[in-house]
């Protein structure tokens, strides 16, 4: 269907947003560490010398909040959201792909569109008010949990946009490109 010099460039393409998509979700999985840090501290400190942080609650939620948003890109780079695949499984890959692609254009790109125009509103609101957080008395600032779900969203945005060009290559070739 196309040339084999087109397919490369977007096989370069895909491994370059997949490379993208796993830095980013590497660079936020040390939020595992600094939260089982902090986590542990909390538990001595509460347990052992009765005297309870006050930082620690909002520490874990923020944290693990940023976790969960950042590896979603990383996760569909890798394959490994949730699938309901009991038909989808048996069919040839190309018709994997026209079904993606379609379901990529109709609910994908839209919903994470949505998610990408009101992070950022919510993420400057949250930053123009110095939004802290209510839940302790400390007043941690929100604002950078409430950005990232802009960035979050256009991660994954992109992310979706080099599995489109994955489904791409299989309609053109017949199977799915390898992931790295």
């Amino acid at each position: 269907m196309y040339g084999s010099k087109f397919m490369s460039k977007l096989r370069v393409i895909v491994t370059c947003i997949d490379l993208i998509s796993e830095s980013v979700g590497k660079c936020f999985s040390w939020c595992i560490v600094v939260l089982i840090i902090g986590i542990c501290y909390e538990v001595l400190m509460r347990y052992s010398f009765n005297d309870p942080t006050s930082w620690a609650y909002d520490m874990s939620f923020i944290l693990y909040g940023a976790l969960f948003m950042m590896a979603g890109a990383f996760t569909l780079s890798k394959g490994g959201h949730v699938r309901g695949d009991f038909l989808y499984r048996k069919w040839k890959a190309s018709n994997q792909a026209k079904v993606d692609l379609v379901l990529y254009f109709l609910f994908f790109f839209p919903g994470i569109l949505a998610m990408v125009i009101a992070g950022f509103g919510y993420g400057y609101s949250s930053f123009s008010l110095g939004e802290v957080s209510v839940n302790s008395p400390v007043g941690i600032p929100i604002w950078p949990l409430k950005s990232l779900i802009f960035f979050s969203g256009f991660f994954l945005f992109l992310q979706g946009t080099g599995e489109v060009l994955r489904c791409v290559i299989c309609i053109s070739e017949g199977s799915w490109p390898e992931r790295k």
